[in-house]
C-alpha cells in the first residue's frame, strides 16, 4: 500500500512469539555460559577472560538475548513515535551499563581501599550511572505520556506529507530488521571465533565485549537519524521541530562516542547523552507551549 496505508507493519514477525523464542534463548545461553564456568573451574578450559571467573558473570550472557529484543522493539518504535525510538536508544544503553555490572561482579575485589583500586572503582561508577540513568529515562518518559502516548498507535496520518515520512519509517524500520540480525550473527560469530582461535586469552580486543555488536549499531542509528533530519524537512520547516531532531542525532552520536572509550569518560558521555536529549525534549516542549501548539 502507500504512504497512506499500515498493512507494510503487518510484515513484522509476530512480537509475542519473538518473547518466547528471545526469553527460550535467554535461559538456554545462561545455562551454557554456567556450564562454561563450570569448565574453568574444573581445569578442561584455561582462560583468564573474567567473562568466565564465576557464576554471577553469567548473567551478562542472557542479558546480550534481552539487549537484542530491545533492539527489535526500537525498529517496531522507529515509524510510530520519534521520542520513543529514542527514548528505546536510551534504554538500551542503560541496559548496557548493567549488564556490565554484572560482568565486572565477578572481578570485584572487596578491599580497605576500595576507591583505589581500578576495578572497584569502575564498579562504583557503572552502579552510579545506572541509577542516574534510570532516574533520567523516568523522567523523559514522564515528559511525554500525557501528549504523546496516542504516538504508539498507528494512526491515519493528518497530512499526505507526514504519511509519506512514516512510510519512509516504516521501509527504514523493516530494512533494518535484517541488516542489524546479519550484524548480530556476524558480531556474535567473530567474537566467538577469536575466542576460541586465541584459547580463551582475556586479551583487549575480547575482554571488552560490551563493544561487540553495539559500536557498530550505533553507528547505523547515526546514519538512520541524519537520513530521517533530512526528510523530515520535507513535511516540516518548524524550528523547534529541527533543533529537536538535530539534538537526538547529537544525543545518538554521545552514546556511539561512549563506546570508543573507558573508565568515567564512559559514564561520563552515557548519561550525558540521555541528560542532553532529556534536555532537548523539554525545551522543545517549552517552545510549542508559547507558540500554543501543545496537542
Amino acid at each position: 500500500m502507500g504512504p497512506q496505508g499500515t498493512s507494510i507493519f503487518t510484515l513484522w514477525p509476530n512480537q509475542k512469539q519473538n518473547e518466547r523464542l528471545v526469553l527460550s534463548l535467554a535461559i538456554l545461553s545462561y545455562i551454557i555460559h554456567l556450564l562454561i564456568i563450570a569448565f574453568v573451574k574444573a581445569g578442561v578450559i584455561q582462560t583468564n577472560l573474567g567473562l568466565f571467573n564465576s557464576p554471577i558473570s553469567a548473567i551478562y550472557t542472557p542479558f546480550s538475548f534481552i539487549l537484542v529484543y530491545e533492539v527489535y522493539l526500537l525498529l517496531f518504535y522507529l515509524p510510530k513515535s520519534t521520542t520513543f525510538y529514542i527514548g528505546k536508544q536510551y534504554e538500551i544503553i542503560t541496559l548496557i551499563v548493567i549488564r556490565r555490572i554484572f560482568k565486572d561482579l565477578g572481578d570485584l575485589q572487596l578491599v580497605p581501599d576500595w576507591f583505589q583500586n581500578k576495578k572497584d572503582l569502575q564498579f562504583t561508577f557503572d552502579v552510579v550511572s545506572a541509577l542516574i540513568l534510570f532516574y533520567l529515562i523516568y523522567v523523559f518518559y514522564h515528559r511525554i505520556i500525557k501528549r504523546q502516548v496516542a504516538a504508539i498507535v498507528d494512526v491515519s496520518p493528518v497530512s499526505e506529507a507526514a504519511g509519506r515520512f512514516i512510510f519512509l519509517k516504516k521501509a527504514i524500520s523493516l530494512f533494518l530488521l535484517p541488516v542489524l540480525l546479519g550484524l548480530a550473527c556476524y558480531s556474535l560469530g567473530n567474537w566467538i571465533n577469536l575466542l576460541f582461535a586465541n584459547q580463551f586469552s582475556a586479551f583487549a580486543a575480547l575482554a571488552n565485549v560490551n563493544t561487540v555488536f553495539f559500536d557498530d549499531f550505533f553507528t547505523i542509528l547515526i546514519i538512520v537519524d541524519v537520513l530521517l533530519l533530512l526528510a523530515s524537512f520535507y513535511y516540516s520547516d518548524q524550528f523547534h521541530i529541527i533543533i529537536r531532531n538535530s539534538g537526538f542525532v547529537l544525543s545518538t552520536i554521545l552514546i556511539k562516542l561512549s563506546f570508543s572509550v573507558i573508565g568515567p569518560v564512559n559514564n561520563i558521555l552515557v548519561v550525558s547523552s540521555v541528560l542532553f536529549g532529556l534536555l532537548i525534549l523539554y525545551i522543545t516542549q517549552l517552545y510549542e507551549k508559547s507558540l500554543g501548539t501543545v496537542r
